[in-house]
This record gives C-alpha cells, sequence and structure tokens, in this order.
C-alpha cells in the first residue's frame, strides 16, 4: 500500500535549478486540469535524468529500455485503448537511441502523447552532444565543437504527417501545462517538444537563452497549413516558435485498423488452457 500521507516526501535526483522541476510541475497542473483518475494514467520513459519524471507522480509506471518508451507506451496503448498513455523522457532518448520508433510511432499516429526533455545534450551521461545540440556546442566528448547537424525533431515530425506538434518552454508553467491538455485530448500522435535547460552540463543554452527566445505563435497562426507550419518548425535563432505548431485529423492507429469494434485485450477472459498446445511445440 501507497502511504499518501508520504507520497511526494522524497528527494529527487535532479539538480537544483534544473529545468526538469518545471516540466514535472506542468504535468501535474496538466493532469490535474483535467481530471483525470490516476489509475487510468500511464507514464512511460526510457533511460535518462527526464525519464525519472514518472517516478514523481502518482500514476502507472513504466521504464524501459533507453530509447524504447515509443514501443512499450504502443504495447500498452494497444492493450488497452482506455488509458491515458504519456511518454516523458529527454532527446537523447527519444531523438537518439529512440529515432526510429518515433518515425514508425508517428506512421501509425500511434494515440500517445510523447513529452520530450530537450535540453540539448546528455544529462545523465556526464555532458556529450545529443542529437539535437547546436553546431559548435562544446562538451569534454566534443572538444572542438559539435560538427553534426542538428536534428530538427519538429521538422521530421510534420514532414511525417504527425497529427498533433507543438513546443514550449520548461520556464512557463501555464503554457507547457496547456499544451499537455491539448496533447492529451488529441485523438492521435502527438509531440511536444520542450525547450529546457541543463544547469550543469549545458552553459549555452541556459533558462535565459530559452526565456529571450521562446516566442508565442499569436492567434492568427493556422496550424492547419503543413507547409507554413514546416517552415515554422525550421526557425532557430533570435525567435524560437512555441505553440501549436501543427495539427490534422488523420484517424488514430486503433480507428484505421478497425480495433474500436472490439473489446481491449486487457479486458478479454483469459484461458490458460489455451497456451497448452503453444507450449507443446517447445517440447
Amino acid at each position: 500500500m501507497v502511504d499518501l500521507n508520504t507520497f511526494g516526501k522524497f528527494e529527487t535526483a535532479w539538480c537544483p535549478g534544473c529545468g526538469n522541476f518545471g516540466i514535472l510541475d506542468a504535468v501535474k497542473d496538466a493532469l490535474v486540469k483535467m481530471q483525470l483518475d490516476p489509475h487510468g494514467i500511464v507514464l512511460v520513459s526510457g533511460i535518462g535524468q527526464a525519464a525519472k519524471l514518472p517516478h514523481y507522480l502518482f500514476s502507472n509506471v513504466f521504464n524501459g529500455l533507453h530509447g524504447r518508451a515509443i514501443p512499450a507506451a504502443t504495447g500498452i496503448k494497444i492493450a488497452n485503448r482506455k488509458l491515458v498513455v504519456i511518454v516523458t523522457s529527454g532527446d537523447g532518448d527519444i531523438y537518439g537511441e529512440g529515432g526510429n520508433h518515433l518515425i514508425h510511432a508517428i506512421r501509425r499516429n500511434i494515440d500517445i502523447t510523447v513529452i520530450v526533455h530537450n535540453n540539448q545534450v546528455y544529462a545523465l551521461t556526464k555532458g556529450q552532444a545529443s542529437p539535437t545540440s547546436d553546431l559548435g556546442f562544446v562538451t569534454k566528448v566534443q572538444p572542438r565543437g559539435v560538427i553534426d547537424a542538428p536534428v530538427h525533431p519538429l521538422s521530421l515530425a510534420i514532414a511525417l504527417g504527425a497529427g498533433f506538434v507543438a513546443r514550449s518552454f520548461a520556464g512557463d508553467k501555464e503554457h507547457l501545462s496547456l499544451m499537455i491538455q491539448e496533447g492529451i485530448k488529441h485523438k492521435g500522435f502527438a509531440l511536444i517538444d520542450v525547450l529546457q535547460w541543463c544547469v550543469t552540463f549545458n552553459k549555452k543554452n541556459n533558462f535565459m537563452w530559452y526565456k529571450q527566445r521562446a516566442s508565442k505563435l499569436g492567434p492568427d497562426y493556422d496550424p492547419h497549413d503543413k507547409i507554413k507550419a514546416f517552415e515554422k518548425s525550421l526557425e532557430w535563432g533570435d525567435k524560437i516558435p512555441v505553440g501549436i505548431l501543427y495539427k490534422n485529423g488523420r484517424p488514430p492507429y486503433e480507428e484505421a485498423r478497425g480495433l474500436m469494434k472490439d473489446e481491449p485485450l486487457a479486458e478479454r477472459p483469459i484461458n490458460p488452457q489455451g497456451i497448452k498446445p503453444i507450449l507443446k511445440e517447445f517440447l
């Protein structure tokens, strides 16, 4: 039994001042405002500092291998579509090791929400460059600066026709909470890239660097225009657009495959005798 009187009274593994705290607060705020039952939520993560976020919330949690959060979340959602399935992990975990899974989850349009803590560095493994590190970024592993072109995850998602593509800033709880709520409400795959600072290993892209550049999309912006959304996703300089960059009405995987007419796998009766013929094949 979990003692709810002591739940939450523990130390996190994050550095003081880490941007992960802002993301944690926004996730909590979004789930509370949506009045979601903790037992109806599954938080899925891989490996990394960002991947520890589910440990600090009261809900169902699945920690997978590095880069393997999305396939685990896919299996959970297909087995029980009544669950709200949220992936919360870092840029290295989702865009690096898990990049291939990201691509195909977008293609399938699985009804999950993926929140990426994008601090442009591998923080758990002591600060080497991540797929989103800026050109020239200097680390102990890249002492002469990064020479590989950075991944533009939102451009990739829009090009693949992702159903919901958004960006927010870890220092703006209200905006990030709103993006998370909208992502969860969306029926289909939702990607939310979060500008997050790392106080220990990324001295360039710090809190003020992001705060000065995060520029909210105005009410006249149309997120249904794919070409304009793609152009907007490529903006990365003095202004970085935040908000819902793109969305469409593609039917989610579960509907496209006709799974909605059947009861979820999780609710189907289990017949232990049915496995006997399968086991005999291995004898």
